[in-house]
């Protein structure tokens, strides 16, 4: 019942107010005020049979919940789609692939790259040159693998000579690298570069201030690293990309999440 009374205690208030109306009448009393402001004849109240309790109200029919990719409008593939042919900034003419993603959509660790180089838009897969080679040493190493992450770039068209992003081109793209974060929802992010972290986490400092500190990017703790790029120009880095990997996998194993 809505009111919280139960059927049994309602048939139970039913006879206790007969009763009543027994007493009363035994007493010498025909009849007593209704609320609404008449009267009640007591003989033709106990004449009538007992009122039945009202029907409970039949709950809403359930649904299974949406799952997080629905709730967020739609799956990577949808969001591939929608991005089409994109010839949203100049990268659009040049390009020979548009580059957009791998790995597992429900990737609980996520790494952001800065954009596609020749072998990337050549194949038109994120990472698969050189620097992506030692990416994938780099993921290994944490006890990930190529498929159980996610990688993705800022921009998922090769710049020219493989220069830095323009702002223009940033601006074009970052919506689409913002939804493919909404619908994986990963646990951690980690930048691979200056242009990466720049984006997400809204910082101008230079990579060098930024990495092996926790920030954030709309709640998700981010860790801003080196580009794989730069470790192969300079290896006395490698071993500081190491220490902020270790406090990646750190962070994963306080949150629960398990390397596979």
């Amino acid at each position: 019942m809505s009111d919280g009374v139960s059927p049994e205690e309602f048939q139970a208030l039913v006879s206790e107010f007969r009763a009543s109306l027994q007493e009363l009448g035994r007493s010498g009393v025909c009849s007593v005020s209704g609320l609404s402001g008449g009267t009640v004849e007591i003989a033709e109240a106990l004449a009538s049979p007992p009122a039945s309790p009202p029907p409970a109200s039949s709950p809403p029919a359930s649904s299974s919940p949406p799952s997080s990719a629905q709730a967020i409008g739609g799956t990577l593939a949808a969001l591939r789609e929608d991005m089409g042919d994109c010839q949203r900034c100049s990268l659009g003419q040049s390009r020979k692939s548009l580059v957009f993603g791998v790995g597992s959509e429900k990737a609980r660790l996520m790494f952001v790259g800065e954009a596609p180089g020749a072998e990337e838009d050549r194949l038109g897969e994120p990472f698969v040159g050189p620097s992506g080679q030692l990416l994938d040493k780099m993921i290994g190493a944490m006890g990930w693998s190529r498929k159980s992450v996610y990688i993705a770039n800022v921009l998922k068209c090769r710049p020219p000579n493989d220069r830095d992003p323009k702002s223009e081109e940033v601006a074009s793209c970052e919506g689409f690298l913002a939804k493919q974060i909404q619908r994986i929802q990963p646990a951690v992010i980690v930048t691979l570069g200056k242009p990466a972290a720049h984006l997400l986490l809204e910082n101008k400092a230079s990579i060098g201030a930024l990495r092996g500190v926790w920030l954030s990017y709309e709640g998700v703790p981010v860790m801003p690293t080196y580009h794989p790029a730069y470790l192969l120009r300079d290896a006395s880095k490698k071993r500081e990309a190491w220490a902020d990997l270790q406090q990646v996998m750190a962070r994963c194993e306080e949150l629960g999440i398990e390397a596979h």
